[in-house]
């Protein structure tokens, strides 16, 4: 036998001390990741996120879509979000109570669908004469706007984000001309929030009707009239089957925020990343959202005026004039309804001046000197 094997051979046993320390180690490290294992699935979230759009319907529902899937691709997979579309776990209109009871953790709505719990919820989509998207979330993220919606949540235990917009609306399908204030009267139109309140003012009747529910009722003639979003979504709807005139530009809805409404006890309970991913899935929904509107409605308004022979009309001064005069008794209303609601219209009419001091000068005179220099 040589010196080096016996060398070898005298350091077996710490060899062998090496591989049972070894093997122990690896022991202690199973038992330890399966004891993790247990945190790691507690920490998995799943939410129930219901809706007021039906299953795929164009930008609305879509959106929604898109909005519940980027959370979970945002959380990789840990946050699964369970969306159901209008009528799938509730009704579209019970989506709020749905959420504030706890019984499902997020809607994707616009919150003016409850002005009746409160009508300041009316500022938090769009209210007549209000603002554009721009407008819109320089008020809501620097204006004193959200701090405004978190103090209407509050009431009822939920928590709203920014989620999507549609921008400015058309002023709604007709199957008359509406050349006065006076071609209101005893007009059924579809048009929820402040706006149909609006309507009421000059003697109209305003019906608030879910999306899936419009088309039939104008067809059978159990409205008269209905405002929806703009060509994109309204030649969807096939509104051009059922009405003739289609009327610009809609004073009710000039910058639409949608709303991902939270229940606050659950999302307070989450970790402060959680709560970050689901805002920053909201905002960027609301980015996106508007970009698609923006990107798609042009084309849809030709193959409506081109292709389906829709007569596209501009509402005259004296009918903006009339909608301003209603606008005006619907705002004391809301005023005088709470402390709350006095505070929310006071920001909304500073926000409005201050704010729009900047795109009166910037956007509108920019856009139509652009259209006169190049004859657009």
């Amino acid at each position: 036998m040589s010196k080096t094997t016996k060398t070898l051979k005298g350091k077996t046993p710490s060899r062998r001390k090496f591989i049972k320390a070894v093997a122990a180690t690896g022991v202690a490290a199973v038992a330890a990741s399966s004891l993790a294992a247990p945190a790691v699935a507690a920490d998995r979230v799943e939410a129930s996120m219901v809706a007021t759009w039906g299953r795929d319907f164009p930008g609305l529902g879509t959106g929604a879509q898109r909005f519940a899937q980027r959370i979970s691709d945002l959380s990789d997979g840990r946050i699964q979000v369970n969306y159901y579309a209008a009528n799938e776990r509730v009704k579209a209109f019970d989506s709020f109570d749905e959420v504030a009871s706890g019984n499902s953790q997020m809607y994707h709505a616009a919150d003016y669908y409850w002005v009746k719990k409160h009508p300041a919820f009316g500022y938090f989509t769009s209210v007549p004469f209000g603002f554009t998207y721009t407008e819109m979330n320089a008020w809501i993220r620097f204006g004193g706007g959200q701090q405004l919606w978190d103090e209407l949540t509050d009431q009822f235990g939920t928590k709203s984000f920014m989620a999507g917009n549609t921008g400015v609306q058309m002023g709604g399908w007709f199957n008359k001309k509406i050349r006065s204030p006076n071609d209101f009267k005893g007009l059924k139109m579809r048009i929820p929030g402040l706006g149909g309140q609006v309507i009421g003012k000059l003697g109209g009747s305003p019906v608030s009707l879910p999306g899936g529910q419009i088309y039939e009722n104008l067809v059978s003639g159990a409205i008269d009239a209905t405002e929806w979003v703009g060509p994109w979504n309204d030649e969807a709807m096939k509104f051009q089957e059922a009405a003739k005139y289609y009327y610009y530009p809609g004073m009710h809805e000039p910058g639409s925020m949608l709303a991902c409404g939270c229940n606050k006890s659950w999302l307070t309970s989450l970790s402060k990343s959680d709560q970050m991913i689901i805002e920053a899935a909201a905002s960027m929904e609301n980015d996106v959202m508007m970009a698609e509107y923006n990107a798609k409605n042009g084309a849809a308004l030709n193959r409506l005026v081109n292709d389906h022979g829709v007569k596209l009309m501009e509402f005259s001064d004296k009918v903006y004039d009339g909608f301003a005069k209603g606008a005006k008794e619907v705002f004391a209303e809301v005023q005088a309804h709470s402390d709350l609601a006095a505070r929310t219209h006071a920001s909304f009419l500073k926000g409005r001046k201050d704010i729009g001091a900047w795109t009166n000068l910037s956007d509108s005179p920019y856009i139509r000197q652009r259209n006169r220099a190049l004859g657009l």
